[in-house]
């Protein structure tokens, strides 16, 4: 019989997911924010996903051989719980709390998985529950899913999991092994998103938005060393600023952040709006530098010896979609690959929690080579839809079906006359990037064409960058580095002809963060760039995720004209068959 794992995630509160593995192969995985048209998906279970997962695999509850979660019982013999109490005495309840009751969160979360499961149809009383700490589960995503086979550095970086912040350890022949965990105060991925806040973008959000507005700032311009620092192997956080609870928080409408009152009165006040204006971006480009810099003090200091042997280093975590920190780390001269997990969020505990289960249970599992594992939809489907959206709004929608030959030149003949097209393709992604089967696409070329995606369809804050897809055969020559780069994960350095033959995609520090694309994971994708590079002389391709600011990205048929009709796009594409706004 082949082992059946299923892995669920939400024990955090946000990005619920869940990942089906049968005998080390990764079915199915998703996240719930995509079949419930919320954004992170906040305080919910995983439900929609799991049942995707089982359907897209075509088996029951009953076949499944155990439930992973990325979250377990930390015991009070360890120092997790201590250092919490004793970092947050000035909060005498929550200190108090995490020592004498530190693991009721655990409790409450396996009880709502436990709700959960049995709405799926699983008997709870007789599926075996496999917990798995939060930091292993990330370590596991990383390591297990790289396909290195040699012996490799463990980074895991995000807010907080049970009470860890921070993961160093070391994987080989498929075993992890730890060597240092900091815990919570004491988070890079805590006083990053504190800032976030300050910065008036949302955690778990708006750290992106940060990293986008830090290129336009100065970081010589404000110190921020006094926010953490890093000395004799350990981390500290400075909680008078940052990373609070209680009465130290900062409110605003009643609502409390994760920086002080001090902070305010350091910086001065919570920006407001959605301008890249001073002094703000000198504080995101500053809280960006302290981040790199103590992120990279960290990796010398716990995983030096281990990347000097081997070169290899697996990365997981929020803060492993920091690009900018991720080419930091591949430009090290001892770092010869980096793998970072594409659902690095919580989101990914799912994969990594069930992939540790079945690697323990005797099964290893396959190097992810893509995250394609969504629901997909047939043409049927597609011309289904369409007729449900016209009847309901009483209008007869302009559509065609397109031979599946002649599809990629066709949209390439769009794009290259400036149109940016909404391109909705087989499975959808796993993870926050789009790539390829559920983006809006753009021609990078043109010049104003992100200004106008950013304006009149994302509508969301005109300095935000766009990101590239390209063939395999133009990464070399665009950024000198044949370095693997399949999820947008990294940033890098564009070579000055590439600056004026793809303005669009490159960010204000002159680089970009890339898609770089093998035709066998992404056949009519990768052919449709192909035809590009035809008609303009680039195989690539502008590429940003198919939503509207707020939303997450689009699911089904029904999402995606829903989008469609409610921006300025005038043609989206799902699957063979192409709409229009109107007749050009």
């Amino acid at each position: 019989m082949p082992l059946t794992i299923l892995g669920l995630s939400g024990a955090v509160g946000h990005d619920p997911s869940a990942a089906l593995y049968i005998d080390g192969k990764l079915v199915a995985a998703a996240e719930e924010e995509r079949f419930v048209r919320d954004k992170h998906a906040k305080n919910r279970m995983p439900y929609e996903a799991a049942k995707f997962c089982l359907n897209q695999a075509g088996i029951r509850p009953a076949d499944v051989d155990a439930v992973a979660i990325p979250f377990a019982p930390i015991s009070l013999f360890t120092p997790a719980r201590w250092h919490y109490a004793r970092r947050y005495a000035y909060a005498p309840d929550r200190a108090l709390d995490a020592i004498f009751t530190g693991n009721r969160r655990y409790h409450r979360y396996r009880k709502r998985i436990e709700w959960c499961l049995l709405q799926l149809g699983f008997d709870p009383k007789k599926i075996r529950i496999e917990p798995v700490e939060h930091h292993l589960a990330h370590a596991a995503s990383a390591y297990l899913c790289s396909g290195f086979t040699e012996k490799t550095a463990i980074l895991g970086i995000d807010g907080k999991g049970e009470y860890a912040t921070t993961f160093f350890g070391w994987g080989e022949n498929g075993r992890i092994h730890k060597i240092k965990e900091f815990y919570d105060p004491d988070s890079l991925g805590g006083l990053y998103g504190a800032l976030t806040e300050y910065l008036g973008f949302d955690m778990l959000d708006g750290e992106f938005k940060v990293m986008g507005m830090a290129p336009y700032g100065d970081p010589s311009r404000h110190d921020f060393s006094r926010l953490a620092k890093f000395e004799n192997g350990e981390l500290t956080v400075n909680t008078d600023y940052a990373n609070v609870i209680g009465f130290r928080r900062y409110k605003e409408k009643g609502k409390g952040c994760y920086f002080s009152p001090e902070l305010v009165k350091w910086l001065g006040p919570k920006r407001e709006g959605d301008v890249a204006d001073e002094p703000y971006i000198h504080y995101a480009a500053s809280i960006q530098a302290l981040f790199e810099r103590l992120s990279l003090a960290m990796i010398d200091h716990y995983l030096g010896d281990i990347l000097r042997e081997t070169g290899r280093i697996a990365f997981a975590g929020g803060c492993a979609l920091n690009v900018k920190l991720n080419q930091k780390i591949i430009a090290r001269p001892e770092v010869k690959e980096l793998f970072v997990q594409p659902a690095a969020s919580d989101a990914g505990t799912a994969v990594g929690a069930a992939a540790w289960v079945s690697q323990r249970y005797g099964v290893p599992v396959e190097k992810m080579e893509h995250v394609y594992l969504g629901p997909e939809y047939s043409n049927e489907d597609v011309i289904a839809a369409i007729a449900q959206y016209g009847r309901k709004r009483g209008v007869r929608l302009d559509w065609e079906k397109i031979e599946s030959d002649a599809l990629p030149g066709k949209v390439a003949g769009i794009l290259a006359e400036g149109n940016p097209v909404a391109w909705f393709q087989g499975r959808m992604e796993f993870g926050p990037r789009a790539l390829g089967n559920r983006s809006i696409l753009g021609c990078p070329s043109v010049p104003g064409v992100a200004d106008r995606i950013n304006e009149e369809i994302k509508f969301r804050e005109r300095w935000r960058p766009f990101c590239p897809s390209m063939l395999d055969t133009v990464g070399p020559r665009m950024f000198g580095t044949d370095h693997p780069a399949p999820f947008m994960t990294f940033t890098f350095e564009v070579n000055e002809e590439w600056k004026t033959r793809v303005p669009e995609v490159v960010h204000e520090d002159g680089t970009s963060r890339a898609q770089i694309l093998r035709r066998e994971f992404n056949p009519r994708y990768y052919d449709l760039m192909r035809e590009l590079e035809k008609l303009t002389g680039n195989g690539v391709a502008l590429n940003t995720s198919l939503n509207r600011r707020g939303e997450p990205m689009i699911c089904s048929p029904e999402d995606a004209l829903g989008m469609f009709y409610g921006s300025d796009l005038k043609y989206l594409v799902m699957q063979d068959v192409l709409v229009r706004k109107e007749k050009v």
